[in-house]
């Protein structure tokens, strides 16, 4: 394969989305060979996980790298989430499937709805005296590990200041 084939989106030490792994950064771009197939391949380094590393093909349609949300777009979503609609599904399966389509398409708004209904049904429980289902529970750290972490690092704070920062958006928002 010559590297003239395949045109990198991306750069080196870009910081990116991937997947459900989150925030990466773009160490390098290089060919490697696995499985008797050379492919060029995006190097990544989790952000909040520095000692893993991912190999993403360049030319992937399947894989999902993206580039991360801009301020403008984080506080956009932030003064949506008051009006997300929640939708609550009884069938444990359907919700579970559902839920993790979410999580795989990545589209923030949806990521936003699924923790705005995760949270509400976990609230509803705790006033029953009822267990969380823990499939729910996997399903809503997973969505807020994605999403918090790609906000914290947007906001240029911690992962766990992002709810309390949420809040205070919320709660008395800048005149502006």
């Amino acid at each position: 394969m010559r590297k003239e084939q395949v045109k990198a989106v991306f750069q080196i030490n870009d910081t990116v989305m991937y997947g459900n792994t989150g925030v990466c950064r773009i160490v390098d771009i290089r060919p490697e060979k696995f499985s008797d197939r050379e492919l060029v391949y995006y190097i990544l380094q989790p952000v909040y996980s520095e000692s893993e590393t991912i190999y993403c093909p360049v030319d992937s349609d399947k894989i999902k790298i993206r580039k991360l949300l801009s301020l403008q777009e984080v506080h956009e979503l932030i003064e949506l989430m008051p009006d997300a609609q929640t939708e609550w599904i009884e069938n444990d399966q359907l919700r579970k499937e559902k839920y993790t389509e979410i999580l795989r398409n990545g589209d923030h708004r949806e990521l936003v709805k699924l923790i705005k209904t995760l949270h509400i049904h976990r609230e509803e429980k705790n006033r029953e005296g009822k267990k969380f289902h823990l499939a729910d529970e996997k399903i809503s750290n997973e969505a807020e590990k994605i999403l918090h972490g790609e906000f914290a690092h947007v906001l240029h704070i911690q992962p766990d200041e992002v709810v309390p920062f949420i809040m205070g958006q919320l709660n008395h928002p800048e005149v502006g």
